[in-house]
């Protein structure tokens, strides 16, 4: 039997653009996908915490360094520029790979700058 668990996230990131006429997806700093193990094209959700809205869509590589994240096409209806998002995404894994499997979840700054690179999230904490 598979689970499907989180594998990686970057957490309270801020929408720098939303780019309606964009083929589609979401474009992020190449060091933010590098900290959080996501892959370019991989599937991701995203959690828009300004307003609740929830989408999924596939990641391209941004310049490495420059702290974009941009939400394109389609997907730039559902937020706005300074927006808060939370990008996850998720690994299949066997019952056998669950014990040793740690997420990557990276906290960034009003910049998208990582400020930490954490593997497990307190709860009820404010991160």
């Amino acid at each position: 039997m598979f689970r499907t668990l989180l594998g990686g996230k970057i957490h309270r990131a801020t929408v720098t653009e939303a780019d309606l006429n964009y083929v589609g997806s979401i474009t992020i700093d190449e060091d933010l996908l590098d900290a959080a193990g996501i892959c370019v094209n991989e599937k991701v959700a995203i959690v828009n915490n300004n307003n609740g809205e929830r989408l999924e869509t596939y990641t391209i590589a941004g310049k490495r360094g420059s702290g974009v994240v941009c939400l394109n096409g389609a997907a730039a209806r559902l937020v706005q520029k300074g927006d808060i998002v939370i990008i996850m995404s998720y690994v299949m894994l066997s019952e056998p790979e669950i014990a040793a499997h740690q997420p990557k979840v990276v906290l960034v700054d009003g910049q998208n700058k990582i400020r930490e690179v954490i593997a497990y999230e307190p709860p009820h904490t404010v991160l």
